[in-house]
């Protein structure tokens, strides 16, 4: 066995240096007085102008900068090391994350670098806060920018001496919600040099345990049942022990559930429990494997559902209403929105009334997403009240008078005011409190009750002005259509003002309608303004799943609900109507083909197309910001036959390292947004990505999920029920074989590549992929005048995609500048 305890690998010039070890994140509540903001509401908040950078800035990162910036940063910490940080091909030590109030974060890290000969060696530190670089010993230098998720780089010197090098970095920040933690140090010359990081195992079988789990993987792409297990290609030279902790997205208020077991020499399979022992929902594992002192671990995700469990839905709307509203009293996760569930059928008592007091500290200190809570504990306490001790009454009102309800009153939180789902729901409470206490004082406002009242009505009905002209300015997203239905469902059923409450009706049913234009069998399909991997990937439990579900029969239900016993509730106790048409429209039956085109956002910045037969969809969004920094915008997204899993979306990743918390990320978003245009069941995505950001575009396709697969150097072929697809790159197609994604993923290498997406059917005269393949396997993309795309389809005939977005093909013409907020769905000829 190699006795060199040392981690070594190679550094080359001009990369960076990405093995460290680490301390713990130092953390310290950053409170400032209390004071009022300026600002209204946002719609284009997420439409960058600089990068990814958002501008909006809170009086604590005023007085941090004032304070720190352009300064040495201040050390908050003793050195400490305490784990291993390995990169899995990421270039940063990356501890991003979400901190709920405004919180200073500082860490210690260090490396050891080894060179024969010494000499001076020119680094790159690059960060979005603060950072001290240390060498053997001595300060180097440090950088101050603490520009709010904005990397700066600075260039620092250093002395090399023969042999080992002790580099360590300081690096600090405050955090504001989701906060970009993080640092590089690219190695950009100097004497030839490598990592030799001190371990306390053997180097071979730290190397071993690197491998394994770089190579690691879930058997499968999501589980609707069945043993969850990871696999691995490498086994380990040693006995180890696993460390599994299962926890949700930043979100998710459940404690982690922790497995622990041994993995004996030669194994590489890790199983970990039935489906059914899990928590539901998109769900991390962190893994943690030790041998002897050393351990390493990585972060892999993926989605649980109970549908083995759930079964099918009820056959009647009573049915399923009953069942939506025990499902959520039964397994939600423990917050204000499962308390309304169970109060709303009757099981009040100790376990619910603990939900409500758990939740109250977030309303009391108004932690960012705070408001998200407190909608539906207001809904518990106005209609619900006399089921709750008095105390605890007692106690929910002091929390609603204390609250801060708006930006102009004074605070020192960081609550997200000035995207359109809060500001809904901060109107909302605002308007539902203040008639609730009419004539108590509300501490921070200084207004009775019935003038808070006044005032978040008057906003309200300016959201509703904003809306019905507008509606979504983070179009079609997945993850805030129930949040928007959660301010609207409140306002339909407790709003004390008649026109508020019809608005809001209609406004509910507006957005029934989008998700049903643009759903495929209940889950939904299409470019999305905001999204992440954990609303991607979770198809099945996605709370828009359980919504369907519910109004539509078909659907699954995950742990996290924001609207669906609201909407529950308005169904059944105040006579909201869903328009029974739309029930055809969520999941086609018959050989009806729908293209669904429609605007959304302020000055219709985002025009959508969708179109879908009942074997498949596909969406997109037109002409939106080509080849500019993206967000968490998705923009492509298409489905095959009744399998919620087998979905396929094209992006450029935000950041390399998986499940982290980037925006964009691995997969939410897009790190530069292609030029995309789409014909029915075509589409073409052309990437042209920035330098700086990660040099490859790829895939979502889970080939376990369909029925069949074929792949080859350009093209990949699948089928799944009576649908077949075809993705097609103009550069070699990569099939990911290991890491968290293998099997997953498809990858195009380089920052400038074209991707076809072509759907179809199965029918009598093409029964099998094989035949639908070969007529479909030769389509290309070439160059007309005036930056024109043209495509000579076997169905459509010349397909020309116009440089200003427009589409032409068998006589049409579609132009997204056309598009309107209402929308156009046109009956297609079947094509099947």
């Amino acid at each position: 066995m190699d006795a060199d305890f040392a981690l070594r690998r190679p550094v080359a010039t001009g990369q960076p240096i990405v093995y460290w070890r680490l301390g713990s994140i130092a953390e310290q509540r950053y409170d400032v007085a209390d004071q009022p903001m300026k600002g209204e509401m946002d719609p284009f908040f997420f439409l960058t102008k600089h990068k990814n950078f958002i501008p909006h800035e809170y009086p604590c990162r005023t007085e941090f900068a004032a304070e720190r910036r352009g300064k040495r940063p201040q050390i908050g910490a003793e050195f400490n090391a305490e784990r291993i940080w390995l990169p899995f091909a990421s270039p940063r030590v990356d501890l991003s994350g979400f901190w709920f109030r405004p919180t200073v974060l500082g860490s210690w890290a260090e490396t050891t670098i080894d060179t024969v000969a010494a000499g001076e060696a020119l680094l790159r530190l690059r960060t979005c806060g603060g950072a001290i670089l240390f060498a053997n010993g001595a300060e180097v230098g440090w950088m101050a920018p603490y520009g709010r998720n904005l990397e700066s780089a600075e260039d620092f010197k250093i002395a090399l001496k023969p042999g080992r090098n002790d580099i360590r970095i300081w690096f600090d920040d405050l955090a504001e919600r989701d906060a970009r933690y993080y640092f590089q140090l690219d190695y950009l010359s100097g004497p030839a040099v490598s990592v030799a990081l001190p371990i306390e195992v053997e180097g071979s079988v730290a190397d071993a345990m690197e491998a394994a789990l770089d190579d690691m993987h879930f058997e499968r792409p999501a589980y609707d049942g069945g043993e969850v297990a990871l696999a691995t290609g490498v086994a380990l030279p040693r006995d180890a022990r696993v460390a599994v902790e299962i926890e949700g997205d930043f979100m998710s208020i459940e404690a982690p559930v922790r497995f622990a077991f041994d993995l004996t020499k030669g194994q590489k399979r890790l199983p970990i429990a039935d489906t059914e022992q899990l928590p539901a929902d998109f769900r991390h594992f962190k893994v943690t494997l030790t041998v002897g002192d050393h351990a390493a671990s990585r972060v892999f995700g993926v989605e649980i559902c109970h549908a083995r469990r759930q079964g099918n839905a009820a056959a009647t709307l009573a049915a399923r209403i009953d069942e939506a509203l025990s499902e959520v009293a039964e397994h939600a996760e423990a917050d204000t929105v499962r308390a309304l569930a169970r109060l709303a059928i009757g099981q009040e008592g100790a376990e619910t009334e603990a939900m409500i007091s758990g939740a109250l500290p977030a309303i009391e200190d108004c932690h960012d997403c705070a408001d998200f809570i407190l909608v539906p504990l207001l809904w518990c306490r106005k209609a619900y009240g006399d089921r709750l001790a008095a105390k605890l009454c007692a106690h929910v009102d002091k929390a609603i008078l204390g609250y801060r309800y708006w930006m102009d009153e004074p605070g020192n939180d960081v609550q997200w005011y000035f995207s359109e789902n809060h500001a809904l729901l901060f109107h909302t409470a605002a308007y539902i409190a203040g008639g609730l206490l009419p004539d108590a004082r509300f501490v921070r406002s200084g207004r009775l009750g019935r003038e808070q009242s006044a005032v978040g009505a008057a906003r309200v009905r300016a959201w509703l002005d904003h809306f019905e002209a507008w509606e979504m300015a983070e179009f079609n997203s997945a993850p805030y259509f129930p949040i928007d239905l959660k301010g609207l469902c409140a306002l339909y059923a407790l709003a004390p003002d008649k026109d508020i409450a019809d608005r809001a009706g209609k406004a509910v049913i507006r957005l029934l309608e989008i998700v049903a234009r643009s759903a495929h069998h209940g889950i939904l399909t299409g470019a999305q303004g905001r999204s992440y991997e954990h609303t991607l990937r979770a198809a099945r439990s996605l709370e828009l799943s359980g919504i369907c579900r519910m109004v539509w029969g078909k659907g699954n239900y995950g742990m996290r609900f924001h609207a669906l016993p609201q909407l529950a509730l308005c169904l059944r106790d105040h006579a909201l109507s869903v328009p029974a048409e739309l029930a055809a429209i969520a999941s086609l039956t018959d050989d009806t083909v729908w293209e669904w085109t429609f605007a959304q956002g302020q000055d219709r910045f985002a025009r959508l197309y969708h179109h879908k037969t009942r074997n498949h969809a596909m969406g997109s969004a037109a002409g939106y910001r080509w080849n500019q920094w993206g967000y968490q915008e998705t923009v492509v997204q298409a489905r095959l036959g009744e399998n919620p899993g087998a979905q396929i979306w094209v992006n450029h990743p935000g950041e390399v390292l998986q499940s982290g918390y980037g925006r964009p990320s691995y997969w939410g978003g897009s790190g530069t947004l292609p030029r995309i245009h789409q014909y029915r069941d075509l589409a073409v995505v052309s990437f042209l990505c920035s330098d700086e950001q990660p040099d490859f575009t790829h895939a979502w396709f889970p080939a376990s999920t369909f029925d069949a697969v074929q792949v080859d150097s350009h093209r990949a072929f699948a089928q799944s029920g009576n649908a077949f697809v075809m993705l097609k790159t103009d550069v070699p197609l990569i099939e990911v074989k290991g890491g968290p994604t293998a099997g997953n993923e498809l990858r195009a290498a380089g920052r400038k590549a074209t991707w076809i997406v072509r759907l179809g059917g199965r029918d009598a005269d093409l029964p099998a992929l094989d035949a639908w393949a070969s007529v479909f396997a030769d389509l290309s993309v070439r160059s007309g005048a005036n930056g024109e795309l043209i495509v000579e389809d076997p169905e459509y005939g010349t397909v020309r995609f116009l440089a200003d977005a427009k589409v032409v093909a068998e006589g049409r013409t579609l132009d997204p500048a056309n598009w309107t907020v209402r929308g156009e769905a046109t009956r297609m000829k079947r094509r099947e």
